[in-house]
């Protein structure tokens, strides 16, 4: 590489990460703010308080990942085109294109980083988030409204939850029903579900169960009885909550036990595990929009490519945030629906580039 591709590929390296060193400390600021109250109230250990923003920092720099990107390529070209250096190096004889190299050079190292944080590192980071949230910030009102969960654990056995207490490992209205010939053999029905990781044991309260017979049904109660299934905790937990749990072999295994279950949730596990993939990709449309954007001097300045930039980035991440609902709550495919924002901004991308060209 030439000292101007150096030259580049650090301003748009270091340009990336301080973009993250600003805005991180500003996030977490904010969410103390919104926070302290319940935390204090709820005499929270300070090691976990400190483990809470650790994972809340993984979380959040991968969900605005997009916008930080956009907005450093935006910020420091501009800032080359205010100089007329882009002018000088294009007029050396260096071709547009060529000129694109130490970005798109960034652009795959920011990719690459960006793949092994969504397969291993953002998965533990989301439930140690998730897991502080529910267990000192919801109140038990708002956990018991939470997504319900219906489930078929084998061909012959259903399972049903209203609600899961994510803290506490604690489901609501608890419901399994064992089938038998295609009719029910019994059903069992508890209050709340609670598992025992010391000897990976269930504990039911108000604990009821029917058992259907010829002559007959069986009834049968306690206040409190212990049971051993053969379903794990996991599938007790709504789907959004356990997918972004998940490494990319945890998503993988797991989406398969689900289609082999019947699992009607199958999109919204797709919609997380494609997500993976298309973050990353984002990266090189996005630089090439960024430099197609920025790299004419304006005669507003770097205030006119930011605002432009800005209202890019938001676009894209509306368009996820609608798409991406949409495979989940309706019957567009899981992989048009992730990979559309990167299709239509691709074609931007393109027609961009041209025009730069010219």
């Amino acid at each position: 590489m030439k000292i101007i591709d150096w030259y580049i590929l650090k301003r748009y390296l270091a340009t990336f990460f301080v973009m993250l060193l600003l805005f991180i400390p500003i996030g977490i600021v904010i969410d103390v703010s919104e926070k302290i109250n319940k935390i204090l109230a709820n005499k929270v250990p300070f090691v976990e308080v400190a483990a809470y923003y650790a994972d809340f920092t993984i979380y959040f720099a991968n969900l605005l990942f997009p916008i930080f990107l956009f907005l450093s390529v935006i910020w420091f070209t501009s800032k080359l085109a205010n100089n007329t250096e882009i002018i000088a190096i294009l007029s050396s004889g260096i071709s547009f294109n060529r000129f694109l190299r130490p970005y798109i050079v960034g652009a795959t190292l920011i990719s690459l980083l960006a793949l092994v944080m969504g397969f291993f590192f953002v998965p533990k980071a989301s439930k140690g988030f998730n897991d502080f949230r529910y267990k000192y910030l919801k109140s038990n009102k708002v956990v018991r409204e939470s997504q319900e969960v219906y489930k078929q654990i084998s061909p012959d056995e259903q399972i049903y939850v209203s609600s899961f207490n994510y803290g506490q490992k604690t489901g609501y209205n608890f419901d399994l029903k064992k089938f038998k010939d295609n009719k029910i053999d019994y059903w069992i029905k508890a209050s709340s579900i609670k598992w025992n990781p010391s000897d990976s044991t269930y504990t039911l309260a108000n604990y009821t169960k029917r058992t259907v017979g010829e002559m007959g049904d069986v009834l049968e109660s306690a206040p409190e009885k212990k049971f051993k299934f053969n379903f794990e905790p996991d599938d007790l937990t709504p789907v959004i909550y356990v997918a972004e749990t998940m490494t990319l072999g945890e998503l993988n295994r797991f989406i398969e036990k689900e289609r082999a279950s019947g699992s009607a949730n199958i999109n919204t596990y797709l919609v997380i595990k494609y997500k993976k993939y298309s973050i990353p990709i984002s990266a090189f449309i996005l630089t090439i929009i960024a430099v197609a954007v920025s790299s004419m001097k304006r005669r507003g300045g770097m205030g006119v490519n930011l605002a432009m930039g800005i209202g890019l980035a938001f676009t894209y991440i509306f368009f996820d945030k609608v798409f991406g609902t949409m495979a989940e709550k309706s019957s567009i495919p899981p992989l048009i629906a992730v990979w559309f924002p990167n299709i239509s901004f691709g074609i931007l991308a393109i027609f961009l580039l041209r025009n730069a060209r010219r």
